[in-house]
């Protein structure tokens, strides 16, 4: 059992903002648990970890199945005798209109986006009060924090994601335990290439994207590791004065100028069915 050794898990690590937070949290002395379904991926992350001096495992993680979260968090924790850090970050996009939307798609994005945070939170969340410390990174996006047309389906799962995190933020005080929630803007990472288009033309999808400025998955990385320093309930690299929701209140016919912008702008990349 290394005492002195903080370890910190991070699902969905095997690419994106997941195996960038997985080499920040290395060079900062955390041992990293990289957890994930993809093992060729989330092995060569861990081993160019090692490689750069860091200390680093993968684990074959599925955040739909409560059971394989659990038992992750529980051997990782009976290994080390403390967990540090929790990042649910594991997720999935997915693009389309909500009248094309099955619910077959719809559990597809909450078993990952929503389920895998709650197994991952419920999991670490009483070892941390029996240690009493420990911080959980929830991974949500600026999608949660204001209305997102054309991807309802991911943007509902984002606001449930900052809810139960914010809302746990200030419930975990007591036990000394931090909650936050990561919501990041347009990174560059695969998520926008691996997302669903649900009748719609994924390469016009992808040209919009490609036109966006992007954070890499390091700089936003680093920035996310400075703002759960500082415990923020909501990591977020556009002032949250600029985002949709705060935009909404105070500019609401510009706003909704804008959403129907996206609209018309999406459905232009509707693919022949």
């Amino acid at each position: 059992m290394k005492e002195l050794q903080k370890v910190g898990i991070v699902t969905g690590g095997a690419s994106g903002i997941g195996r960038a937070i997985s080499k920040e949290l290395a060079s900062k002395g955390v041992y990293v648990v990289i957890a994930d379904r993809n093992q060729i991926e989330g092995e060569l992350a861990a081993e160019e970890i090692v490689r750069q001096g860091g200390k680093a495992r993968f684990v074959p993680v599925d955040v739909t199945v409560a059971e394989s979260v659990q038992n992750t968090v529980h051997e990782v924790y009976k290994e080390f005798g403390r967990l540090d850090y929790m990042f649910n970050n594991a997720g999935v996009t997915m693009y389309g209109e909500l009248q094309h939307i099955s619910l077959e798609h719809w559990k597809k994005i909450v078993d990952i986006n929503l389920w895998g945070v709650i197994y991952g939170t419920q999991a670490a969340y009483p070892l941390m009060i029996r240690q009493g410390f420990g911080h959980i990174a929830n991974t949500a996006s600026m999608a949660g924090l204001g209305p997102t047309p054309t991807v309802s389906a991911y943007a509902a799962t984002k606001h449930a994601v900052v809810g139960l995190t914010t809302s746990l933020h200030y419930e975990a005080e007591a036990y000394g335990i931090k909650v936050s929630a990561l919501c990041p803007g347009h990174v560059n990472t695969p998520i926008y290439d691996t997302g669903e288009a649900i009748q719609l033309n994924k390469d016009k999808i992808m040209e919009q994207v490609k036109k966006r400025k992007m954070m890499s998955p390091e700089q936003f990385a680093a920035f996310a590791l400075k703002g759960l320093e500082q415990n923020k309930p909501i990591v977020c690299p556009v002032p949250l004065r600029k985002t949709t929701d705060f935009f909404f209140a105070l500019f609401p016919s510009a706003q909704r100028s804008l959403m129907r912008l996206i609209c018309r702008t999406v459905r232009e990349a509707k693919a022949e069915v």
